[in-house]
């Protein structure tokens, strides 16, 4: 049996929840996809993590976030997007894939998942990009003791644990193994540690650093992983570092195979830039758009919560514009 629907939103993530408030406001009939959990990413985000946006920041459709901090946590994200889903009713679907998506010839599309099928006049993309880790490509790197997400310290206590990257992520997961009882190394490719990196905490992984409780290697890149050593080239030539766990905290890359299945156009420069018109956020796909941070490609530190909200706006108004017109 096919369910029919005006607008399908494929992903649960914060802008997948704005796009499905704002098809509500609009009176469209909508239905949201996630393959795994609500807000999948940020609850894949490490235990105590805090995000550098305030919580008025983080809020959407105009739903105060009350932060018990001047940053708000993981936790508190989770409990605020979870009870704007709820309390709103959101039509969700939740731990279902999309396996096929059918351009048809009136411009509609036939929707196919692991559970159910749709027959869509319009899709709404908003994957994000937590879900493809930036890989090292080097020997060792399928070992068991490598992994390319953090998410608590405890696992580490008393090992030896290498780092890589020197972005928030990796320098939240440096600390707090430091600070649980673990031997830290960091293997950065720049000369220093991010710029992005949050301002409070950059102050404190560089004192860590000069003082020498964080070993740290600069302009360096890890050549081979084994099963208790890594071997890292350095401006001083290659070093063996004794290793029971590597984290490869190297970034993340949005789906684009998924993008291209789609009939979506990428730019071929490098980055990715998927082709989507910015004052509609449709794609080169007619009733195809794009919300958040999937319209940066590879440049993922374009689109944030904070300055990506309004694509739930700009979307549904244009939705909602087309189907008057057609009505008529």
């Amino acid at each position: 049996m096919t369910t029919e629907k005006e607008v399908l939103i494929i992903g649960a993530g914060p802008i997948g929840i704005a796009s499905a408030l704002e098809c509500k406001k609009n009176n469209l009939d909508y239905i949201v996809v996630e393959k795994g959990t609500l807000t999948n990413s940020i609850y894949n985000y490490p235990l105590n993590m805090t995000f550098f946006s305030t919580s008025e920041k983080l809020e959407i459709d105009g739903i105060p976030f009350i932060s018990n901090n001047p940053k708000p946590t993981r936790n508190e994200a989770l409990e605020y997007y979870r009870r704007v889903a709820t309390s709103n009713n959101l039509n969700i679907n939740l731990y279902e894939t999309i396996t096929e998506v059918k351009n048809e010839t009136d411009g509609s599309f036939t929707v196919t998942s692991d559970k159910k099928k749709y027959r869509v006049k319009n899709i709404v993309v908003s994957t994000g990009f937590y879900d493809i880790p930036k890989l090292l490509d080097v020997p060792g790197e399928n070992l068991p003791k490598v992994s390319h997400y953090y998410k608590e310290a405890h696992p580490f206590v008393m090992q030896n644990s290498i780092i890589v990257g020197a972005s928030n992520s990796s320098v939240d997961a440096a600390l707090e193994i430091w600070r649980k009882g673990g031997n830290v190394t960091m293997i950065v490719r720049g000369p220093s540690i991010g710029e992005r990196v949050k301002y409070w905490v950059k102050p404190d992984i560089e004192n860590r650093i000069n003082e020498g409780s964080i070993k740290a290697y600069f302009n360096s890149e890890i050549k081979e992983i084994k099963e208790s050593e890594v071997i890292v080239e350095t401006p001083n030539g290659k070093q063996s570092i004794p290793n029971d766990f590597v984290i490869a905290l190297t970034g993340y890359r949005p789906n684009f195979k998924f993008l291209e299945t789609l009939g979506i156009e990428l730019s071929k420069e490098g980055n990715y830039f998927p082709k989507y018109n910015p004052e509609t956020m449709e794609t080169n796909v007619p009733n195809l758009y794009l919300a958040g941070v999937i319209c940066g490609g590879m440049e993922t530190h374009r689109w944030f919560i904070e300055n990506s909200r309004i694509h739930a706006t700009i979307i549904a108004k244009h939705i909602s514009k087309k189907s008057k017109i057609q009505k008529k």
